[in-house]
């Protein structure tokens, strides 16, 4: 047997206990050192006891715990290989310094985000570092995207019912770099304003700030969807020269545009000179049985954007911007997109992962995320506040009712180790929305289970006095 294993366990005798629990321990601490990769097949439990001068018994109980705890995947027939535990690869607490104010808290449900896919994505690096020798050749710099990926990325827009070439495909290190690209393009009119939804995602109206573009909230809700009337009668009067947009399962709220909508917002460009920003991020987010065929938002005035980050992980810093191929020749020569391209190995992945494993890893996700949204919505259950189960995406958006303010509730629960986002996070104004609270089905249900229990508590505890 490879005599590095045995290495790679260093000094697990020592432990005090059983053999059987010193050797499991062992194997724990050098997963997660680095000195046993994950992946690594383990030898045969005869010649591992043969290895470690132990009996074979102690080498059996010791695998078992460590399968009972997740750290092995044995496949019958194939042996038992080394992995990570589902509580160490399906995180709670993101990996960022900024913990929505509590740097302590035990529970952090301020990000919709999801795990990576761990086997998938490791099984994608190891392919694309054995693709990556013709990359070491080349320059570097960054351009349109590698040709591979721009090539897929066309092709599944084409087969969703939305012609596209390659050349209509501009690669980009996430959906908030296409979004700040395409402001810079494109807001060339300071006099114009833009038109977002209320309540928006929180990182486009960052974006939308900070370059101090005057917004025009149009309101959006997870039951009646977007006001069209509103949105055209806003167009009308104030002639805004952008507007942004989450037509698939929209953060936060869940809503999904209708096919008449989207008709009618592309509509809407064309008459007026508006050109719509599609952000399609939580499109493969479906999580109806069976998932939905509405086409993508599409017409002459409109750009979509794409991301790996939701349908992978956010940590896979790849996204992408369909439009014409003049636009996409125009943002090549953009001083900022060099700035905002990924690597060419995090492309690499991303064609690995978005090509032939992608159904299967879609199939995983969603089953999972409609589990634990599921047992989100029974967890409020009977309580007062009221929301709407969407039929995709990452979160439930909740309406506390009159009595509390959602940032009041969100720093009692801080104080008791949980964090969540309150609406005005959620607001262009950031003061209105005050009732309402996201809250992200992405963590897993034993999770869910004890943040809604803090929530009630901090809830009643601050609840007005009944009469």
């Amino acid at each position: 047997m490879d005599s590095g294993f045995v290495a790679a366990l260093g000094d697990w005798r020592i432990r005090s206990g059983p053999l059987s629990r010193a050797l499991a321990a062992g194997v724990r601490e050098a997963v997660i050192d680095g000195r046993l990769p994950v992946g690594t097949r383990l030898p045969s439990e005869r010649e591992l006891a043969r290895a470690l001068g132990v009996s074979r018994g102690t080498v059996v109980s010791a695998l078992a715990v460590l399968r009972d705890d997740g750290w092995l995947h044995t496949r019958h027939g194939s042996g038992s290989t080394v992995r990570l535990p589902p509580r160490l690869t399906e995180r709670t607490s993101p990996w960022s310094l900024d913990r929505g104010g509590a740097a302590d808290a035990e529970l952090d449900l301020t990000l919709a985000v999801t795990a990576a896919p761990h086997d998938a994505y490791l099984a994608a690096l190891a392919r694309a570092t054995e693709r990556s020798a013709p990359l070491l050749v080349d320059s570097g710099v960054a351009g349109c995207g590698l040709p591979l990926l721009r090539e897929l990325l066309a092709d599944r827009y084409t087969r969703a019912g939305l012609a596209t070439r390659p050349e209509q495909i501009l690669v980009t290190s996430g959906a908030q770099a296409a979004l700040a690209l395409l402001l810079d393009h494109l807001h060339t009119d300071r006099r114009r304003p833009a038109v977002v939804e209320n309540p928006a995602y929180p990182g486009a109206l960052a974006l939308l700030h900070a370059r101090r573009i005057r917004l025009l909230p149009v309101p959006v809700s997870a039951t009646d969807g977007w006001d069209i009337e509103r949105l055209t009668a806003a167009v009308r009067r104030h002639h805004p020269q952008l507007a942004y947009v989450v037509p698939d399962f929209h953060n936060p709220t869940g809503a999904h545009m209708d096919v008449r909508t989207r008709r009618a917002v592309a509509e809407l460009g064309d008459r007026h000179g508006l050109t719509v920003l599609a952000d399609e991020t939580m499109r493969d987010l479906d999580l109806r049985t069976p998932p939905g065929t509405e086409p993508h938002l599409a017409g002459a005035r409109v750009i979509q954007i794409g991301s790996a980050s939701k349908t992978v992980w956010t940590g896979l810093r790849v996204g992408w911007i369909r439009a014409h191929t003049d636009l996409v020749r125009q943002l090549r020569r953009n001083p900022l997109q060099a700035q905002l391209a990924p690597p060419p190995l995090e492309q690499l992945i991303a064609a690995e992962l978005l090509g032939d494993p992608l159904p299967d890893l879609l199939a995983n996700r969603r089953d999972q995320l409609r589990d634990q949204r599921d047992h989100l919505a029974a967890l409020l259950a009977g309580t007062e506040w009221s929301y709407t189960v969407p039929g995709g995406g990452l979160s439930l958006w909740l309406h506390l009712g009159d009595g509390t303010r959602a940032t009041d509730l969100a720093a009692r629960t801080a104080a008791r180790g949980l964090v969540v986002t309150p609406g005005p996070r959620f607001a262009a104004d950031r003061a209105t929305l005050t009732r309402h609270l996201r809250l992200p089905f992405t963590a897993t249900p034993r999770t869910l289970t004890r943040a809604v229990e803090v929530l009630r508590e901090c809830w009643r505890a601050g609840a007005p006095a009944r009469r």
